[in-house]
């Protein structure tokens, strides 16, 4: 009984007088079970199913490291160990020692938090959890403190060549992880003034986020368990580290890992994004050449009739090299269909369309993107978005434009179906004009 208490309250998020109620036992008998079975799983379960001791790194290598990660950054002759970093938060309340306080305030997130550290495999299984951290520590900080202690042997159990897919946070701690032999692959930066990456950086980033959205589907598996969603007291701010790894140790025991692709899936993606990845993107410069940005190229508003490869969305999946992309089609078609932009088509260049398409995040900004494409395939794409000039897979933006002219235009359910919950808030910014004119003639 203690045990299920235990889980429910780390499950459901339930506070202790009501599980005590749901029991029919005291709060402190409730409090005590608790404590016991913290203290019991954090002795005899977590370390057999948590921790970088608790396996062999080969175990890791061999049942945990997708062979699209191994083929992206490793070797598949000499197999490497992949790790996947990244910090998460667990928030607290405001602590009455204001040292502390302003310690555990994140600025980043404007209230008071700890951070562990999750390192997890490519197949989301949890490595090992540190921590947890001060909110005033960043993620390079942290990483460099646990290379400078050797937590839990990290240069013992990693070796020389091994490779760490971590996040722009990380770029601090390049340099020490360089000078232990240790590979790390982020996100490539963006110089200041920059505008848009290069095709080939654009490139390299496009392999490093299609590894390292595990850590991240990770983390929100921790979030699962309520009450580590919750905002915590002060007081279990000691145990926090215990209840992050229970929930871990659980996960790794009993739950099916996050990524589950098969090997020769994982092998033909791997080949075809890496031999993409050399690739430059051709229509960018021919948008450059030919000026096909200005306002003075003849442009045409497409027909219903425009004749559009025929494909699936199996096909498009194929183009965007994931399935992210291919979920936020919809909502940006809805977007542009209540908008007043048009589809162009150029008058000279046959197979080539022209889009703008509303910025998701910035209510001022929008991009324009281009399309070609034959009878049968879409052949070369380009968006002025951030990441648009990659050619391994295409953006959001892209994607949305492919998605409509091949899949939404003859299904216009699946667009209808993203519901707009504005007519439910009032925006007090909109003033209904017909209301001004009825308070000036009441004035009058």
């Amino acid at each position: 009984m203690s045990l299920g208490i235990f889980l429910l309250k780390l499950r459901s998020g339930m506070s202790n007088q009501l599980l005590a109620t749901i029991f029919g036992i005291s709060k402190s008998s409730l409090c005590r079970a608790v404590k016991s079975v913290r203290t019991a799983l954090m002795k005899s379960f977590v370390p057999h199913h948590l921790g970088l001791q608790h396996t062999t790194r080969e175990e890791i290598i061999e049942n945990h490291t997708r062979p699209l990660a191994q083929e992206l950054f490793g070797d598949l002759t000499n197999k490497k160990a992949i790790a996947v970093l990244d910090g998460t938060y667990i928030y607290i309340q405001k602590s009455n020692n204001f040292q502390f306080q302003r310690k555990s305030y994140s600025l980043h997130k404007g209230r008071p938090l700890v951070k562990p550290m999750v390192v997890t495999s490519t197949d989301g299984y949890f490595l090992t959890v540190l921590g947890p951290y001060l909110a005033r520590n960043n993620d390079a900080t942290i990483l460099n403190h646990m290379l400078h202690t050797n937590a839990e042997d990290l240069k013992g159990w990693f070796h020389e060549d091994d490779v760490f897919i971590v996040d722009r946070g990380f770029r601090d701690s390049v340099e020490m992880l360089e000078e232990l032999g240790i590979r790390a692959e982020m996100p490539r930066l963006m110089s200041k003034g920059q505008k848009q990456m290069t095709t080939l950086d654009a490139n390299a980033s496009r392999l490093v986020t299609k590894i390292r959205w595990v850590v991240e589907a990770a983390n929100a598996r921790i979030k699962r368990w309520k009450y580590l969603a919750h905002v915590l007291p002060t007081n279990q701010v000691p145990f926090i580290g215990d209840y992050v790894r229970i929930v871990c140790a659980l996960s790794n025991r009993y739950c099916k890992p996050l990524s589950t692709g098969s090997e020769d899936d994982d092998m033909a993606l791997a080949c075809k994004m890496r031999y993409l990845s050399t690739k430059v993107n051709s229509l960018k410069t021919f948008v450059e050449e030919n000026c096909l940005d200005k306002k003075s190229v003849k442009w045409e508003v497409a027909t219903d009739s425009l004749e559009f490869p025929n494909i699936s969305e199996d096909d498009i999946r194929n183009l965007t090299c994931g399935v992210y992309q291919l979920k936020l089609c919809p909502s940006y078609i809805q977007e542009y269909l209540e908008g007043d932009v048009d589809i162009l088509v150029h008058s000279e260049f046959h197979g080539l369309i022209r889009v703008k398409l509303q910025s998701r995040h910035v209510s001022s900004r929008q991009y324009l993107l281009w399309i070609q494409f034959s009878e049968s395939k879409i052949t070369a794409w380009y968006c002025r978005c951030r990441a648009g000039a990659r050619v391994v897979g295409v953006c959001s933006h892209v994607a949305a434009v492919i998605w409509f002219l091949a899949v939404g235009r003859h299904n216009r359910e699946a667009i209808s179906s993203i519901q707009d919950w504005s007519e439910f808030v009032t925006d007090a910014a909109v003033i209904d004009e017909s209301e001004d004119s009825d308070d000036s003639e009441v004035e009058e």
